[in-house]
């Protein structure tokens, strides 16, 4: 696996879930840190992405988060740290983060820095296919959504153009039928004034 997402690589990478994810979206994030060495790790630092904004994290027991800002208050790393003994041999640890995507297609690349007890450190900002690679996660132009969007408006139009249509029915109806009643005792007394002069 790579840094944040998965490849063919080996699996004791840290990893992020989703791989593709939409322009715009707010998104959930999993940031995955396993143990590749024979000592614990103590903390991970992530790079944000160009254009990435990160919004809100989860809070991990044992663990504090801390973030570093740029001037205009967006988040420019996180880093989870240990307040134990971190992540041991043999185990792993998720961190759930939600982050907004860019508003335009792009590419954006996660730097992170994974901290061992012993003070060595293994950066994953190599390329794709290096022996440390940074992750990839694609954020493509959300087009399904627009489509559904869409559909619903003119399944909701067509809605009302059959309502209108009803209702249009329904007045014409409610417009004739005091002449039809009308009409109708007309008759009905014409009738009784024939059968009285027959009688007579």
């Amino acid at each position: 696996m790579s840094l944040f997402f998965f490849s063919t690589a080996a699996s004791a990478h840290v990893t992020v879930i989703p791989k593709t994810s939409a322009t715009g979206a707010w998104e959930t994030y999993t940031l995955k840190v396993p143990v590749e060495k024979d000592v614990a790790t103590t903390k991970v630092t992530v790079k944000v992405p160009d254009g990435v904004e990160i919004m809100s994290y989860q809070p991990v027991p044992g663990w504090e988060y801390s973030v570093e800002k740029e001037a205009n208050g967006n988040v420019k790393t996180f880093t989870f740290e240990a307040t134990g003994e971190g992540i041991q041999v043999g185990q792993f640890q998720q961190f759930v983060f939600v982050a907004k995507n860019p508003d335009k297609a792009t590419k954006a690349a996660w730097d992170a820095f994974q901290y061992y007890k012993d003070g060595s450190i293994v950066e994953w900002t190599g390329d794709e296919g290096s022996d440390s690679p940074h992750s990839i996660t694609d954020i493509v132009t959300a087009t399904s959504t627009d489509h559904h969007d869409t559909t619903v408006t003119e399944h909701a139009e067509k809605t009302d153009k059959v309502q209108t249509t009803k209702a249009e029915k329904e007045d014409e109806t409610s417009d004739y039928l005091p002449l039809i009643l009308s009409s109708a005792a007309a008759l009905l007394s014409l009738a009784a004034l024939i059968l009285a002069l027959r009688k007579k």
